[in-house]
């Protein structure tokens, strides 16, 4: 009797250590770092931590051979090509999903034997690569050195181990991702140098500039030292000048100051077999003393395995915030790696004693909190910002902090802000549905009457002054906005995408308005954002440019720019990839198209057509207006189920073109576990079939006292899609959408398949 008592309590330990397991599991294993890297996701598999300044990357978008994928002679936007295999370097501080090359600089790079400073020679093929959350690693074939990377929040951590002989670290600061040029190097000692890099130029905008400043460590003394400098072409007898390495100059006999566009640092070691050779660096965005801060602070002994450990630690917290159960393997990393994906920026941009750049000035400034950077709002608004106000509320009211900051700073609100810098890149004013969202859902930790003064402003001072807007007189007076007032070459015009976006900004602002009592605001903007009836032209079926004259452009073929090329009137896209994209007045566009059915019909040709494009944002919440219709949410549920199979994959080109800092991933989390956030600034989600069984989100008590949200399906076959019933807090529901606050209060959201 007693030896069954033991059997028994042995299985009930095992029976709880199992239930145990399966709330904490460490889900870091699920993801995959190299899905998005090719098919132009641009992701990349360094190493980093959540919303982290540091990044870590291999490079390999710069070479002489190997049919490389070259960011100056092909579109390419991101330091790493999964197809690519000619390395040149590790890059730090990188950008991840972004659709215009920058960052991605300061290249540390091992090699052995003789030293050769030429990239295009030093290069080398690499085989065994591992990735994980916050960790990289690969092995040289040129020079059998094994790599490793690993990161903090604002430093990196380097190991690299040498076979015997002569080995080399070399640290180029001439190539890199961004289209900016210029550094300095100051040798600090025999194992330390530090210095400058000037970044910026993002999207070609030559005023976008921004200084990086780092300091590097290394672990063993070299025997050897000494900068280079890219040389212009020598004639007669200077060609004969050992001190030239093709057209690179070595100072191996000069430890001051050095400046150029095309400079480097090197250090030659003599080693033994398996010696290791570990790399530090700390970076800032405000001075080389507070570089040095950074890496003591968050470094202050070298210890590769900690930082790795921690990062590791760090990432699996953050991937805790969703439990899923059921699905497939392939489901689980699809899922986890976008939710990897969508934590990586915005960025922190204060040093660890809180000083920061100031927003288009010059001056320091310093912060108690978190100062985020890297706001690609054009993209991020429509998708991700509702899913960190759903998860990380508390880092969502920092960021919003930080936007709200800006305006106090220069006096506008960010559109596409890269490190204190604004690159008026893409179009629209999207701070307003990101700040309206969270307020409409509570998260309210910031100055929201700074954010609607800023608002206003942007919604009603003339284009001569108003930065956001600049083309805004013509939509003041007449509603809409004509071909020419943006561009006067009609190629490039993007009249309507433009006035678009600012319909769902003014449609967010009323209801920010209404919220905060201003009924007067409220219904002027309300008003403002259903002017796209002006665009809407019965003999395309679309809405169409306008001209100054007032008539429809002619000629005028809606499927132009359906290969992402800019079409008259519409930004990298066609007319049928915008025209749904009315989200704030489903049942007016559908009545402009002559009732619902002529609706749907129409949505569901540009499904049939392959016209939608699952990598453009305009068009990505298509799939979910059908669920406007009752009776037709079934096409929602098959279309959505159709576009998680095709486009996303556990394998390198599974994400269907750029990234865009997460907003592809972010569109996928939310299918897969069955709601979608389908309007910017409205406190509203469209129901879907989730993929797994159960889904579990961890809210934070602190804004969400209810507690968790469990969403489940009583799915007994994989090819049950179709939606029954619901009930949500065991009441039934008679729609497909559901606001925040019924989703967070009803906790319990329980859809029945049909069989």
């Amino acid at each position: 009797m007693k030896q069954v008592k033991i059997i028994f309590a042995s299985l009930i330990l095992v029976l709880f250590a199992t239930t145990a397991f399966a709330h904490t599991a460490d889900n870091t294993r699920y993801v995959d770092p190299f899905i998005g890297t090719t098919n132009y996701s641009v992701c990349n598999p360094g190493a980093v931590r959540p919303h982290a300044l540091m990044s870590v990357v291999p490079f390999n978008v710069m070479g002489s051979d190997l049919n490389v994928k070259d960011k100056d002679r092909g579109w390419w936007s991101a330091p790493y090509e999964y197809n690519n295999k000619y390395f040149t370097g590790f890059a730090h501080v990188t950008l991840s999903g972004v659709g215009c090359p920058e960052m991605g600089t300061l290249l540390t790079m091992p090699t052995t034997g003789k030293l050769d400073v030429d990239y295009r020679l030093y290069g080398s093929e690499y085989t065994d690569e591992v990735a994980r959350p916050g960790y990289y690693s690969n092995h040289l074939k040129k020079y059998g050195v094994h790599c490793e990377v690993t990161s903090t929040m604002r430093t990196s951590i380097e190991r690299y181990t040498f076979p015997s002989g002569q080995g080399n670290l070399l640290f180029n600061l001439g190539n890199g991702l961004t289209n900016e040029v210029g550094a300095t190097l100051r040798r600090v000692s025999s194992t330390e140098f530090e210095g400058m890099r000037l970044l910026g130029t993002f999207c070609y905008n030559p005023q976008a500039v921004f200084p990086m400043y780092f300091v590097v460590r290394v672990s063993k003394t070299p025997q050897k030292s000494g900068y280079w400098k890219k040389q212009p072409e020598l004639k007669g007898a200077a060609k004969d000048w050992d001190v030239y390495s093709g057209k690179y100059k070595i100072y191996d006999n000069y430890g001051r100051d050095m400046a150029g566009n095309d400079i480097g640092y090197f250090m030659s070691f003599d080693l033994k077999e398996g010696e290791q050779v570990e790399v530090q660096v700390g970076v800032s965005f405000v001075s080389i003393a507070n570089a040095r801060e950074n890496l003591d602070a968050e470094q202050p002994t070298r210890d590769f395995a900690r930082v790795e450990r921690e990062s590791h630690d760090v990432w699996a917290k953050t991937l805790g915030k969703i439990t899923v159960e059921g699905g497939t393997d392939e489901q689980r990393r699809v899922f986890y790696t976008a939710l990897y994906h969508t934590q990586i920026h915005p960025n922190i941009l204060q040093d660890v004693n809180g000083e920061y750049p100031c927003m288009e000035g010059d001056e320091i400034l310093k912060t108690s909190t978190n100062r985020y950077t890297v706001f690609s709002l054009w993209d991020t608004y429509r998708n991700l910002t509702q899913l960190q106000t759903l998860l990380f509320p508390d880092k969502q009211e920092q960021m919003i902090g930080s936007m709200i900051d800006m305006y106090k700073e220069w006096g506008w609100m960010p559109k596409w802000e890269l490190y204190g810098r604004e690159t008026w890149t893409m179009e629209g004013d999207p701070s307003i549905p990101i700040i309206t969202d969270a307020w409409l859902k509570g998260i309210r930790g910031y100055d929201i009457n700074t954010a609607y003064k800023a608002f206003r402003a942007s919604a009603t001072l003339p284009g001569n002054q108003n930065k956001m807007r600049p083309d805004i007189d013509y939509y003041y007076t007449h509603g809409y906005i004509p071909m020419g007032e943006y561009a006067a070459d009609l190629s490039g015009d993007n009249s309507v995408s433009h006035a678009l976006e600012y319909y769902v900004a003014d449609n967010a602002l009323s209801l920010l308005a209404q919220s905060l009592g201003k009924t007067a605001d409220a219904k002027l903007f309300r008003k403002r954002s259903l002017g796209y009836i002006h665009y809407y032209n019965k003999e395309s079926g679309t809405l169409r440019p306008i001209q100054k004259d007032g008539k429809f452009l002619t000629p005028f073929n809606p499927e132009d720019g359906a290969d992402f090329s800019n079409a008259p009137g519409f930004h990298e896209g066609s007319a049928w990839n915008y025209t749904f994209y009315v989200p704030h007045d489903i049942a007016g566009l559908a009545k402009l198209m002559g009732g619902s059915k002529r609706f749907v019909d129409k949505l569901q040709m540009v499904f049939d057509k392959n016209l939608y494009d699952p990598a453009n944002e305009p068009d990505i919440a298509y799939p979910y207006l059908f669920s406007y219709f009752k009776g037709e949410e079934w096409r929602t549920q098959k279309t959505v189920k159709q576009l998680l199979d095709k486009y996303y994959k556990a394998q390198p080109d599974g994400i269907p073109g750029n990234d865009d800092c997460g907003t592809m991933s972010a569109w996928a989390i939310f299918s897969m576990i069955g709601l979608y956030p389908d309007c910017p600034g409205s406190p509203y989600y469209t129901l879907t079939t989730p993929v797994f069984s159960k889904v579990t989100l961890h809210l934070d008590p602190k804004y969400y006292p209810n507690g968790d949200i469990t969403i489940t399906t009583d799915r007994t076959s994989p090819s049950q899609f179709y939606i029954g019933s619901m009930t949500l807090g065991g009441k039934r529901l008679n729609g497909y959408r559901v606001s925040h606050k019924q989703l967070v209060e009803g906790k319990q959201l329980h859809i029945k398949l049909r069989k």
